[in-house]
């Protein structure tokens, strides 16, 4: 007898292409049927802790009362209307929140739907305002070594192809890469002069490049680098924001105050997708005008979605109650401290942590995202209970707020699983 767990994955082999998946190799997805707290429930019962959080989304919690609450009412009220030529109390809140909590000061917020069009956004408001005020030359992005920004092409322009946008390298402008180092972006801004049209960064942790980690120290000199040559800093929060750090935003941990600042991800405690730009004044006032076409000619149709507004507020709201930040700091502290003796491991080339983010990077004969170890320990960590999706050679633990100690504990014990599997 097919069990409804065969059933929903053979029905989904039919019909549906997974993200970053290659499906001539790659195991049938988990059949997941319900979700709570720090737990995946999968159709044949077993249970998964969520150690990644569904992809670095959800922040307190699955199935957070509050969240659902405030999206019930909110539905009851209005559910959508554009966001041209209109407004609702919802956006305009949840903007005026942002405003006063993040570290640019006087701020515009841009509505999208996701991370990687947050940094569209930005890319675009940075060129265009540039453009606006005569800098005509300005079109070379400075950004980091081993970034990700997302997968629209503006975002995999600043990214790094290698591995994932090799093929579109052609169609892709030119971006300068330096490494996580003042000296050597400095170099490269003067180098462009004119040319540079502004700096990205992932502040503090790079997700997707191996969860790669620098201080807040550098954070500020490529701050004040930028900031010497009247040059956008762009700061790609979409994973480090909401408390991920251990700060609300990981540029208050340097003291840096950004021009453009992106956030998506935690935003609605990652039940909705919802993302913004936030862009300083004097940034808006770039595209002020009479003629129409100065105007940002970007959007989307669910553009500051009530529903998602909503959430998002409440969220902001519960995670200062909770203090969501320092308790993500103690998970991933607790998790750093119990996983300590694996520094000495063989296998083992690096433990490091940033907040509730927690990394162990290890020895491998093909390291990188396409290291043939990532499958191999995701498959050997469900089979302990442990939701996990490494980056290549890079075991990796963001859990949601939510976790108890005895799922940290679960947590770790399959970390020492995995490291001893990968010695062997």
């Amino acid at each position: 007898m097919t069990s409804a767990s065969d059933d929903l994955v053979n029905r989904d082999r039919r019909v549906v292409w997974h993200p970053y998946t290659q499906h001539a190799t790659e195991a049938d997805p988990l059949a997941v049927v319900g979700a709570s707290g720090a737990r995946l429930e999968l159709a044949d019962g077993r249970q998964l802790v969520d150690a990644i959080s569904s992809w670095w989304t959800i922040l307190h919690g699955h199935g957070e009362p509050r969240l659902v609450a405030a999206l019930e009412r909110q539905a009851r009220t209005l559910d959508h209307v554009l966001f041209a030529g209109a407004t609702h109390e919802p956006a305009v809140r949840l903007a005026e929140e942002l405003v006063a909590a993040a570290p640019l000061g006087p701020a515009r917020v841009f509505y999208s739907d996701n991370g990687s069009t947050a940094v569209e956004v930005a890319l675009k408001i940075a060129l265009q305002s540039a453009w606006q005020r005569g800098y005509t030359a300005r079109h070379v992005f400075v950004a980091l070594d081993g970034g990700y920004h997302g997968d629209t092409f503006g975002a995999m322009a600043v990214g790094d192809p290698d591995p994932y946008f090799e093929p579109f390298r052609p169609y892709l402008f030119e971006v300068r890469r330096v490494a996580a180092d003042a000296t050597a972006v400095a170099a490269v801004c003067d180098e462009l002069g004119a040319r540079c049209a502004g700096v990205l960064v992932e502040p503090l942790v790079q997700g997707a490049g191996g969860m790669l980690m620098y201080g807040p120290a550098v954070l500020r000199a490529i701050a004040e680098t930028t900031h010497q040559r009247g040059l956008p800093l762009i700061a790609d929060e979409v994973m480090t924001g909401f408390g991920r750090t251990g700060a609300l935003f990981a540029c208050e941990l340097a003291g840096v105050s950004p021009d453009i600042l992106c956030l998506a991800k935690g935003l609605t405690g990652g039940i909705l997708p919802l993302a913004v730009t936030m862009a300083k004044e004097e940034l808006f006032q770039a595209f002020w005008h009479t003629e129409r076409s100065r105007a940002l000619f970007h959007g989307h149709s669910f553009t500051a979605n009530p529903l998602g507004c909503a959430v998002a507020l409440e969220s902001l709201a519960l995670g200062r109650e909770r203090d969501v930040p320092a308790r993500l700091e103690s998970i991933g502290a607790r998790l750093e401290a119990r996983l300590q003796h694996l520094r000495e491991h063989r296998a083992t080339a690096e433990l490091r942590r940033t907040g509730g983010i927690v990394a162990l990077e290890l020895f491998a004969g093909d390291p990188g995202y396409l290291s043939t170890l990532g499958p191999r320990l995701r498959a050997a960590a469900i089979e302990r209970g442990v939701l996990l999706r490494p980056l290549g050679n890079v075991l990796y633990a963001m859990p949601p707020a939510a976790l108890d100690d005895a799922d940290l504990e679960r947590i770790a014990v399959c970390f020492e699983d995995l490291v001893e599997l990968a010695a062997t």
